[in-house]
């Protein structure tokens, strides 16, 4: 077990990054990845010794992302009413609000075209490892991040994502 903390601790700070773009949420992120670092700890002697280590632990981190999205689907909302909302601070410099319009158009995509971007874009993994995580072809990796990108640039560039009006 020494040897696999030896790896695992180094992926850490990627995993948790990963888990924040998709779950939006510091604790929830760090629950994925606690979850995540179960899993791969308690499946390590199925893992392959020479396959990417860190394309494992994002396959099994999304995996997990997307089976909790289901699973909450087919419950339904969590209505937490002991819970009181505190008050929120809008942006007021331009690269705030600029990053909301990026973050909100960024849930307009589809799941694999947002996992896409944040594994290439925000995690800076080739497209063969991408490629790895979501069990796809390299090229469907290249035509989905194609895709995703143009998406995002055209919500963007039409506004549908802006959360606040700016007022010039």
């Amino acid at each position: 077990m020494a040897d696999a903390e030896a790896l695992l601790e180094p992926l850490i700070p990627a995993l948790r990054r990963y888990a924040y773009a998709l779950v939006r949420n510091h604790d929830a992120a760090d629950d994925l990845v606690q979850d995540a670092l179960e899993r791969a700890l308690s499946r390590w002697s199925l893992r392959r010794p020479d396959g990417d280590l860190q394309a494992w632990l994002f396959t099994i981190l999304r995996n997990l992302h997307v089976s909790a999205a289901r699973q909450r689907q087919r419950r339904g909302p969590h209505l937490d009413l002991a819970a009181v909302s505190s008050p929120g601070v809008t942006a007021t410099q331009e690269a705030g609000l600029e990053m909301q319009d990026v973050l909100a158009a960024l849930e307009q995509l589809p799941e694999e075209q947002k996992s896409l971007l944040l594994l290439v874009g925000v995690e800076d993994l080739s497209y063969d490892a991408a490629a790895r995580v979501l069990g796809v072809p390299p090229g469907t990796v290249m035509s989905r991040l194609s895709r995703g990108r143009q998406r995002l640039r055209s919500i963007l560039e039409t506004g549908r994502a802006t959360l606040l009006r700016r007022v010039k």
